[in-house]
């Protein structure tokens, strides 16, 4: 076992390499350590809790090209990347919780209902206690960091792990965590999937998971066992439906960001496509034009900086093994390029006329591929949508309201954009998460600190006619409870 403090040190992180007896000690002490402390926490002020947030957001400015390099060594992203989709929104995160934690933290005061005359309440925002965050390889610095503003914005220690395929992203993270936390508040734990199981053995009070729903039901099932509450952050295939009036440059352009930003590897990626027949030839050729102005030519793309790369061989072997089942099947592949595995370079594939049997219609595919159905009647696609599980995000391209409303009313969704794909996740006003399959609550922002907050009701006796509710349930007492009953029939 390595760690970086020994089992009777105070201080700092513990980095716990491999799982054995030893570990799951430390794994066990750790716990115990932030349980105590998770008390004091308790009456956290919001000004101690904003201090915390300052100074991670500030480390991150401070130490953004530790980032740019730690994301580049695990995929090969590419810095600007790295700063709209890693840092970006872990700071603005911080920062929209730094100005309203105040604001949150204030008990909400509630009128009471008539029956309730006579009394005061308010609904107060507590922290849950130890709580802990598994985060995806995906997104590593944003998916991590951003549930654990959170979490320090609501008042709780953290254990975060980290997915050990990003093992340069995960490392640096619990560099950042070691240098501001002491190992009893927040603390990185290193580990495959031994570690996790380990950790969720352990009664957590929380617990966050970002990952695929396969998952999600392990951990929602070991959580059970100890009735511990979870947010679960999932994914699914994000369907989209552009109508034959959409904007069809506009729709091409940011299809293309979101459909090949980082590589496809995105859980609000637009999965597939289904596009009005009528326009179907020209948005095709739209997309053409938008992977050119986005990326450059086919024949020079792998050489292209801003392209990022699959995370690692066996995720690469798994989306070359949806392409070439699809082709098989009859699909017909429109871009030039093909895929080339010395860098696990998959260049942006378009794929029509495919199979309804293919895995790339059933499997969540997470690589650059976007397979393109047509429709003629909107009621086709709406059915083939609520057929599935429900989606982590669904995109409407159309500027006709009628078919906007129609498609959101007659279809449900984690999220959803019209004529713009996945910049809801940005929005620090709205809740983020899914649906069933795709997720249990929500997440950013205000939606995000009661995500780690217990909503405590606290009532208040002041003068009410809660006396006149009580036995012997005879003459006047019993006439008063039927009275009661008809006058807030």
């Amino acid at each position: 076992m390595t760690t970086a403090t020994s089992s009777d040190a105070p201080s700092r992180s513990a980095a716990i390499q491999e799982l054995g007896d030893t570990d799951k000690r430390e794994i066990q002490r750790v716990f115990e350590a932030q349980r105590l402390r998770a008390l004091a926490l308790r009456t956290s002020t919001a000004a101690e809790r904003i201090e915390k947030l300052q100074r991670l957001r500030q480390l991150m400015f401070e130490r953004r090209k530790d980032i740019h390099a730690a994301c580049f060594t695990d995929f090969a992203k590419p810095a600007s990347e790295v700063e709209a989709t890693e840092i970006l929104p872990v700071v603005g995160e911080a920062h929209h919780a730094m100005r309203s934690l105040k604001r949150w933290m204030k008990p909400d005061r509630k009128r009471p209902t008539l029956l309730m005359f006579g009394t005061t309440a308010e609904v107060r925002y507590e922290p849950r206690g130890v709580c802990l965050i598994i985060s995806p390889w995906n997104y590593p610095i944003n998916l991590s960091f951003g549930p654990l503003v959170s979490a320090i914005a609501a008042g709780n220690t953290v254990i975060l792990k980290p997915s050990e395929l990003t093992p340069a992203c995960a490392k640096l993270m619990e560099s950042f965590v070691r240098e501001l936390f002491d190992e009893d508040e927040i603390t990185v734990i290193q580990g495959a999937v031994d570690t996790s199981q380990a950790l969720l053995a352990l009664p957590f009070d929380h617990i966050f998971f970002t990952g695929s729903p396969a998952v999600g039901k392990i951990v929602m099932q070991a959580a059970a066992a100890h009735l511990t509450s979870v947010t679960l952050e999932l994914g699914g295939k994000s369907p989209v439906i552009v109508d034959k009036s959409a904007n069809l440059k506009q729709t091409a352009t940011t299809l293309v960001w979101g459909k090949f930003a980082n590589n496809g590897q995105t859980c609000i990626a637009p999965d597939y496509v289904y596009v009005h027949a009528d326009v179907k030839e020209d948005f095709i050729a739209a997309c053409r034009e938008a992977l050119v102005k986005l990326y450059g030519h086919a024949d020079a793309m792998q050489d292209n900086a801003d392209y990022c790369r699959i995370v690692n061989d066996k995720h690469y072997q798994r989306v070359r093994g949806l392409l070439d089942d699809a082709v098989e099947r009859g699909a017909k592949q429109l871009t030039a390029a093909t895929p080339a595995n010395d860098d696990r370079y998959i260049a942006p594939v378009m794929l029509t006329d495919v199979p309804d049997d293919a895995r790339i219609l059933e499997e969540e595919i997470f690589g650059p591929l976007m397979p393109i159905l047509s429709y003629i009647d909107l009621a086709a696609p709406l059915a083939a949508i609520n057929a599935r599980p429900k989606p982590l995000a669904l995109y409407i391209y159309s500027k006709d309201k009628e078919v906007v409303e129609q498609i959101i009313s007659q279809t449900s969704a984690g999220g959803t954009c019209v004529n713009q794909a996945m910049l809801h996740f940005l929005h620090g006003q709205m809740p983020f998460g899914g649906v069933n399959n795709s997720g249990i609550g929500n997440s950013h922002g205000h939606y995000g600190f009661k995500a780690f907050s217990h909503e405590r009701g606290v009532l208040r006796e002041k003068f009410s006619l809660a006396f006149l509710f009580l036995p012997p349930y005879k003459g006047f007492t019993k006439w008063f409870i039927r009275f009661a009953v008809r006058w807030l029939s």
